[in-house]
């Protein structure tokens, strides 16, 4: 396939080079305040958090706009004024404080409203397991309403390692005794664990809209745009021959979440020389996927650096293939 190549190093992982101003010391700061005053009251530091973010983050605040003018569909970025940035600003706190009370099984505090959950029902229930594919649109935390319904289901997250050590600290920060499955990417054992949630039917969650700069990755259109996602989640779901559904949680204010589910792929019947199609049509259709739930939620969309950056090729590097 001629269109799949590797980043340039400069133009590698720019999400993190700018990493989420987020510390462990305000997280668990922001979690004190949050359980002892209650969802309702602690949610006033949101709008301090907010504003910060509109008036100190210039590079969030751009990417913020850059994105606002695609999703809004507005005619150019004077048109994206204060008011829809600090209303997406707003969004991503209101999910980062959300996360307080969900990792603390709060369920209760929510409206969680779950839409094609037979899809994913119908996999588990049959003993299959199966790969769930989202991405930073939403809450993927708003799963464990789902989880706790199904008291069964075992739903383990497979991430980068550097992702997986932030997790686990965010996690310990939040919940000491949270308990959840984290698989970091990159060791010997990692596709071993893999396999075995999948054997015995379980869930693995991966979110797949960011890469580390060093990934395979393929051009997909997205809003409107050339975009450039990782191969490496489509590849592992091809390589174990299991079906991928789409997740998204959308935040709708207040104290409701939609919880959405959609076909993405299945690579149970695709023979190893159909595999290169297989998982290009996949990563199209996920695109298509993204885009259309950030049109339905447009201040849902949590990643605040250039996510339409230029990829310049390697001029001494031949493309590369999908194996």
């Amino acid at each position: 396939m001629k269109d799949q190549r590797k980043p340039a190093p400069s133009a590698g992982a720019d999400w993190k080079q700018h990493p989420e101003r987020s510390h462990l010391f305000w997280l668990r700061a922001m979690t004190w305040i949050s359980m002892r005053l209650g969802r309702g009251p602690s949610r006033v530091i949101l709008y301090g958090i907010a504003a910060y973010f509109l008036a100190f983050a210039p590079t969030a605040r751009r990417m913020s706009r850059s994105y606002l003018q695609r999703a809004l569909k507005l005619p150019s970025l004077a048109d994206v004024g204060w008011k829809p940035l600090l209303r997406h600003f707003l969004c991503f706190a209101s999910v980062i404080h959300d996360r307080v009370y969900l990792i603390n099984d709060r369920f209760e505090l929510f409206d969680i409203r779950v839409h094609n959950k037979a899809l994913i029902d119908a996999i588990v229930g049959d003993g299959r397991g199966v790969f769930l594919i989202g991405a930073h649109l939403g809450s993927f935390e708003v799963l464990r309403a789902i989880g706790r319904k199904q008291p069964g289901l075992r739903i383990a997250m497979a991430m980068y390692e550097e992702n997986a050590r932030k997790i686990n600290a965010a996690l310990t920060a939040i919940n000491p005794k949270a308990q959840q499955d984290i698989i970091a990417l990159g060791h010997v054992d990692s596709m071993i664990r893999i396999h075995e949630i999948l054997a015995q039917g379980h869930v693995v969650g991966m979110l797949s809209d960011r890469s580390l700069g060093n990934d395979d990755t393929h051009r997909v259109s997205f809003l409107g745009d050339p975009a450039w996602l990782p191969l490496g989640p489509f590849r592992l779901a091809a390589v174990m021959k299991r079906q991928v559904l789409f997740m998204t949680g959308l935040y709708r204010g207040d104290n409701r979440y939609d919880i959405h589910f959609e076909t993405l792929a299945d690579f149970s019947a695709v023979a190893p020389r159909g595999r290169a199609l297989a998982v290009q049509a996949a990563m199209a259709r996920y695109a298509v996927l993204m885009e259309q739930y950030c049109y339905k939620a447009p201040y849902n969309w949590f990643n605040f650096f250039d996510f339409w950056q230029a990829r310049v090729p390697r001029p001494a590097k031949p493309a590369t293939e999908i194996t």
